[in-house]
């Protein structure tokens, strides 16, 4: 076995470095709305703090959004949440992608569908990106998403569910208060949401 010179080891070591990605960044104290705010939807429900989580009250739609910078691209997130009461989206985040934005719903139309609001005019429930998934009430899931200038990618607990090639396609928000969200934020529709463990990282450039 050839034995590598010191200062190629050091350069590949430094180079393998540089490629991982960025600590996680808490964006919820567990105990305030420190870097948040409640997006101003008419007849939304409460949002506050209960037992070290972010609830969001059952209203017609209640959304948050961040006050802090945000990266627009090289990203991911993930947090957990439960869906308290109702039947409808109890954990919907909208993003930012590149220069426009995006909203991952999960549990809308009825509870059980997953997918990416909106790809080239359609939303969650019509374009390629749509799934049904059961979501038992009271229980908390892990959500985790990617968005590159290339993709965004999304996983529950795990699995993923949505790997979607963005190149050439039209990725925006639906034509409702969700829009209220920007840059980043979340929302329930109809139901009491709570979430916890709201985390980011930069990604490595070679993977943007």
């Amino acid at each position: 076995m050839v034995e590598m010179p010191l200062t190629r080891r050091a350069l590949l070591a430094a180079l393998s470095a540089s490629a991982r990605c960025a600590e996680w960044i808490s964006l919820f104290d567990g105990r305030s709305l420190d870097g948040w705010k409640k997006a101003p939807m008419p007849r939304s429900g409460e949002v506050g703090v209960r037992e070290g989580t972010l609830v969001l009250g059952k209203g017609a739609m209640t959304g948050i959004a961040s006050t802090r910078d945000f990266p627009k691209s090289g990203y991911e997130i993930r947090f957990e949440a439960a869906r308290l009461e109702g039947n409808d989206f109890f954990a919907g985040i909208t993003f930012p992608a590149g220069d426009t934005y995006c909203s991952w719903i999960n549990g809308g139309w009825g509870g059980d569908v997953v997918g990416l609001s909106n790809v080239d005019g359609y939303d969650a429930s019509e374009n390629e990106t749509s799934i049904n998934r059961d979501f038992v009430k009271g229980r908390w899931y892990e959500f985790r998403l990617e968005v590159t200038d290339e993709k965004i990618r999304a996983w529950i607990d795990g699995s993923i569910v949505i790997d979607l090639e963005i190149t050439g396609r039209l990725i925006g928000l639906r034509f409702d208060d969700i829009d209220l969200c920007k840059p980043l934020g979340f929302a329930s529709y109809g139901t009491e949401g709570a979430l916890r463990k709201i985390e980011y990282r930069r990604l490595p450039e070679r993977k943007r």
